[in-house]
């Protein structure tokens, strides 16, 4: 094809058309025309961006996979440009450009970019544009896939969370009918016998303390010596063995029963053991159940805190030390996963910051999320938080192996991530980062191999 003809077509495009002639004619001289059969790759996700790019006709598109699927995040037709822009800091793209159908393109090496931007004033004003038009169109789409991984990830988590308690909550419920008709039948037993006031007051006393003592916290193995021990008590005294298990786990002790034994016969001490025992197990079921029922209350209570779901949309004082905490809960369940110790020290007066809470909640989710995913296996991570003079510094700490010094001016970078491909999407410090200067806030970073600081400085409510 001739320069002229070349000149002909990049005069109709949709996009340069409108410059200059004269900067429309360095583009036709310093150009290279190039064709794309369908299927080709235009540029692949690891290599270098050649240059900017004018589609003449065809259809280009760039698919990645953030972590909830592939998924095309954009596409070019004729008309369109792409590729590396004036002033852009881009190196590769995020995924494989695609010609979908026979494709050309017009390409102005990267070599001829300094050039260009001295040459073609107009056309750079231009394509500046249109690099900020990509990069919002690139922070939406990905933000987007960042809140699904997040949400999958609390959802996760939480539905690990509410597992345990939901389970000891089916579990004791089941168990409590049966419990009711044993107590019923030894409480039966226990009347028939006419005991005297004075058997009855010493039962109930062996009985308050078996409901309103704390049982030591026993290891299985322990648990399981208490209940033999107490096993060979009946045996030695001719009692009912069955309710060994039901005494061992209260406070009971042998000088109690012994005082029990010795006030009434051994009728009516079995009767009172029986009774004893089924009314204890019915007391810890009953306990159990509202435990977990507590705890289930106390995680709905921070995931409504984590995500601020009943907030205004406008500023308001936040409370650091309650989202810390919140985060923590949330995140707890890939903790015990991994077996990561986690902690926090934070200024009991801490200073209320201005802001959104759900959003400074993301951000300590991810921060924290990170370092999960950075500590090994028995790891540690701790959450700081203090005033300092007019400002609140949050501190992240996990003893992993630390962040290499080449990567460290990288790490906040849009789709910049050293995770394996469909992991992670490359945005969660890039979030954490424009998060922050919604806010007025700043993010450092102290790394070595043992221990990574992340610190966040919020200004607090009244220096705002």
């Amino acid at each position: 094809m001739s320069a002229k003809s070349l000149l002909q077509r990049l005069s109709e495009h949709r996009t340069v058309g409108a410059v200059p002639p004269q900067e429309i004619a360095w583009v036709a001289e310093h150009g290279v025309l190039r064709h794309f059969d369908s299927g080709s790759v235009l540029t692949s996700k690891d290599a270098q961006v050649e240059g900017l790019h004018i589609v003449l006709t065809g259809h280009l598109t760039i698919h990645v996979d953030g972590g909830t699927g592939r998924r095309k995040v954009m596409e070019w037709h004729g008309g369109d440009v792409t590729g590396l822009m004036p002033y852009s800091r881009l190196v590769a793209p995020p995924g494989n450009v695609i010609a979908e159908e026979p494709t050309e393109v017009v390409t102005v090496y990267r070599k001829d970019m300094p050039e260009m931007i001295r040459q073609c004033q107009q056309l750079t004003a231009i394509l500046v544009h249109v690099m900020v038009d990509r990069a919002r169109h690139f922070t939406s789409s990905y933000l987007h896939d960042e809140k699904l991984v997040s949400l999958g990830k609390l959802a996760a988590g939480l539905a690990h969370e509410l597992n345990n308690p939901a389970s000891a909550i089916v579990r004791s419920a089941g168990a409590i009918s049966s419990s009711v008709t044993k107590a019923d039948t030894a409480s039966r037993a226990l009347g028939s016998l006419g005991l005297t006031e004075e058997c009855i007051a010493a039962v109930e006393k062996v009985r308050a303390t078996c409901r309103t003592g704390v049982a030591p916290v026993l290891s299985p193995l322990e648990q399981q010596d208490r209940e033999d021990a107490v096993c060979r008590w009946l045996g030695k005294h001719g009692l009912d063995l069955k309710t060994a298990e039901a005494l061992a786990e209260t406070n009971v002790t042998f000088e109690m029963m012994e005082q029990l034994a010795a006030s009434m016969d051994r009728e009516a001490f079995n009767a009172s053991l029986r009774w004893i025992a089924a009314d204890s197990v019915i007391h810890r079921l009953t306990s159990e159940i509202q435990e977990a029922a507590s705890r289930i209350s106390h995680l709905v209570a921070a995931i409504k805190g984590f995500t601020e779901m009943d907030r205004s949309s406008f500023p308001e004082p936040v409370d650091i030390r309650q989202g810390l905490a919140n985060t923590l809960t949330v995140l707890r369940a890939k903790a015990k996963g991994k077996s990561v110790g986690m902690s926090i020290d934070a200024e009991e007066a801490l200073p209320a910051v201005n802001g959104f809470g759900g959003e400074l909640n993301q951000v300590w989710a991810n921060l924290i999320d990170n370092a999960l995913d950075a500590v090994q296996a028995g790891g540690r991570i701790e959450l700081k938080a203090n005033h300092e003079r007019d400002v609140v510094v949050v501190r992240v700490i996990d003893n992993g192996p630390g962040i290499p010094a080449e990567i460290r001016d990288r790490i906040f970078d849009p789709f910049f991530t050293t995770k394996p491909v469909g992991e992670g999407t490359g945005l969660g410090l890039d979030i954490v980062r424009r998060l922050l200067q919604r806010h007025n806030a700043q993010i450092e970073l102290d790394s070595i191999p043992g221990r990574t600081e992340f610190r966040v400085i919020l200004p607090i409510a009244e220096a705002r």
